[in-house]
């Protein structure tokens, strides 16, 4: 099979389109056909493995996994023996190492049936994204009816979905983004748009119940000042400023829950983890027209890096989708 494939750390020039072995499914694993995969900030972080600190997990020297990409869409091709909920031909979604091929293998509790109202691009575009959002708000943020959100990033692929997701628990929500993003923003439901380079959400005087930090470019401090006197901070991801290439993110996020212990206000890290109830939970939101997935640029297979390149550099609106 055709895959995206990587040996080494460095830019979109380490990848390679090679043929390798077709996967085989263990005992609990679905074996899925791709038709359609997305790429995550996740991905150039662990093509370059920046910030150093991801190498003791994912592989010091090089990677341990060669094939990048997690988010997938497609149709079951062959099922593990103790797989039960699934069976050829099946069309599914679903969070696992190796998207970026022909097939890929994915355990079975992260694997869920496609909503049936999405193509395979859209419907790839929301494991991960969709799952960030859905974990911050309704688990760490514990959004309510009527509160404030606020959502730093709010244009990204992360963010996209968390907007929607806010608005479907009855917040008034407030999106953060860039200039030629504002117009996005309203359109999937925000309330209100701040432009940040026109306007500091930080120092506006607005308060929020809940304030969720896709970015990481605002010290604690300066977030914490945007939140009622009870409000929670929810900190996920971000880039490599607070911490440099070393740390990158982790340097905010640590003092985040350092401070956590002695300040007023809640501060959380988020770790969102894939599950089958969370992508049961996210087709559910897209089958009744709640959550829409938006995709700003789709490629082929083979320009993978072209895709992770645009990503990166070019900070790419919403999701950015693979053909497979």
């Amino acid at each position: 099979m055709k895959a995206i494939v990587q040996d080494r750390y460095g830019s979109p020039d380490v990848l390679e389109l090679r043929e390798v072995d077709k996967p085989v499914a263990a005992d609990h694993e679905v074996l899925v056909r791709v038709h359609a995969a997305a790429v995550n900030a996740r991905d150039w972080h662990l093509m370059r493995g920046d910030p150093y600190l991801v190498r003791l997990v994912f592989g010091f020297g090089r990677p341990k996994t060669k094939i990048r990409g997690t988010d997938f869409a497609g149709r079951v091709e062959a099922v593990g023996m103790d797989v039960k909920r699934f069976r050829p031909g099946d069309e599914v979604f679903g969070e696992a190492d190796g998207a970026f091929a022909e097939y890929v293998c994915a355990p079975d509790n992260v694997v869920e049936s496609k909503p049936a109202n999405l193509t395979f691009e859209q419907a790839a575009a929301v494991p991960l994204a969709g799952n960030t959002a859905l974990m911050g708000l309704r688990d760490l943020g514990r959004v309510q009816p009527g509160q404030k959100v606020l959502v730093n990033g709010a244009s990204g692929g992360v963010g996209t979905f968390a907007v929607q997701i806010a608005k479907v628990f009855g917040a008034e929500v407030t999106g953060v983004c860039s200039t030629r993003n504002v117009d996005l923003v309203r359109s999937i439901g925000a309330d209100h748009v701040i432009d940040y380079t026109r306007e500091d959400f930080t120092r506006n005087g607005e308060r929020y119940d809940v304030v969720f930090d896709l970015v990481g470019n605002r010290s604690l401090t300066e977030c914490r000042r945007a939140l009622t006197p009870a409000g929670t901070l929810v900190l996920s991801g971000g880039g490599v400023s607070e911490g440099g290439s070393l740390v990158g993110p982790m340097g905010l996020i640590l003092r985040g829950q350092a401070l956590s212990r002695f300040a007023r206000h809640r501060l959380l890290v988020l770790t969102a983890t894939p599950s089958k109830e969370n992508l049961a939970a996210l087709r559910e939101l897209a089958e009744s027209g709640q959550v829409t997935p938006v995709i700003d640029r789709t490629y082929p297979l083979s320009e993978v890096p072209e895709a992770i390149r645009y990503l990166e550099v070019d900070h790419a609106r919403a999701k950015v989708a693979i053909t497979v």
